[in-house]
């Protein structure tokens, strides 16, 4: 069981993200029965749980040209001001190399209709200035990354 502070890093992310489907910040229809009758404990134990899983390598294959792509997109919109060098992430924001393809690009554009909102509006913004070219371009570079 977690005991102590709120934690940092991905176990924070991870817990945040549980909180916020529970409370209906985010809402994914698959989520709903896992969460509804979590406690914070129960959170904080399976952020800390999930956090210590090392991710398995995404079975997409991406193409090289969107890669270049991607990088000079991201380079543009300078997404690692928030997501850092090599898109590991720091604190509440997420580590997203070697994210999931389909994944990253369904976040991307959630983000860009409003349908996820529960980021302060950060990736809000920075979402509606991509194409969908643009977001699929990302999520070529994005999981190319170790």
């Amino acid at each position: 069981m977690f005991h102590g502070r709120l934690p940092t890093g991905i176990v924070a992310y991870t817990y945040l993200q549980l909180r916020d489907f529970k409370e209906g910040r985010r809402s994914e229809p698959t989520m709903e029965p896992f969460v509804k009758d979590l406690t914070r404990e129960d959170m904080l134990d399976l952020a800390a749980f999930f956090a210590a899983q090392k991710p398995r390598a995404p079975s997409f294959k991406p193409d090289s040209a969107r890669v270049a792509r991607g990088k000079l997109k991201s380079d543009e919109t300078l997404c690692t001001m928030c997501h850092l060098g090599g898109f590991k992430g720091q604190n509440e924001i997420p580590r997203v190399a070697g994210q999931h393809y389909e994944y990253t690009v369904k976040q991307l554009k959630d983000f860009k209709t409003a349908r996820r909102t529960n980021d302060a509006g950060n990736m809000a913004s920075v979402s509606k200035t991509l194409s969908e070219r643009d977001i699929e371009d990302l999520a070529h570079y994005l999981v190319s990354l170790d």
